[in-house]
């Protein structure tokens, strides 16, 4: 089984996280290519996706949906799951309670474009550098704080459920 983990990253996180999954599902013995999702040539050549795509405005990024809505035919016939990489880790008092929120209304309108067996929302590096000057002056006033937010023991342990799911069932 050829497993393709892409990824549309604007930053970074999305991507090191996809080259993550990609090294824990051949520690599994999975046959695997990670590469951007620009960058995927014969979708038909998988037989089974890991897709992720960094969060902006609370959408996947237009090169991400654009290989959903391009590639949806072989894609609804294989098995597939998808990640997304945003902020939540970084929200801080009462706003905290809108990680979950997103994630939701993320696994809603991805579940519209394409039937998955699963969602994530993973939180990526989160930098002062990544946001227009406006942006940062609304994150000081929501204490949101940058950093480096990815959870590698969840993001591996994710990884390895997904392995098992690719393996066929035991007798």
């Amino acid at each position: 089984m050829t497993v393709l983990v892409a990824y549309a990253s604007a930053h970074g996180s999305t991507r090191s996280i996809a080259e993550r999954i990609g090294a824990v599902l051949a520690e599994h013995g999975e046959q695997v290519d990670v590469r951007a999702m620009s960058g995927v040539g014969d979708a038909g050549a998988y037989t089974a996706f890991v897709l992720g795509s960094a969060v902006h405005s609370r959408a996947w990024l237009a090169e991400a949906t654009g290989f959903l809505e391009r590639e949806h035919d072989v894609l609804a016939g294989r098995p597939v799951w998808l990640f997304s990489v945003g902020m939540p880790a970084a929200l801080r008092g009462r706003w905290r309670g809108f990680g979950p929120k997103e994630e939701a209304l993320l696994a809603d309108g991805l579940r519209r474009m394409l039937d998955a067996r699963e969602h994530r929302l993973f939180s990526g590096v989160f930098r002062r550098e990544h946001i227009p000057i406006a942006g940062r002056l609304i994150c000081g006033l929501l204490g949101i704080r940058y950093g480096d937010y990815r959870d590698w023991p969840g993001i591996d342990a994710w990884a390895a459920e997904i392995a098992g799911g690719l393996k066929p069932p035991q007798p």
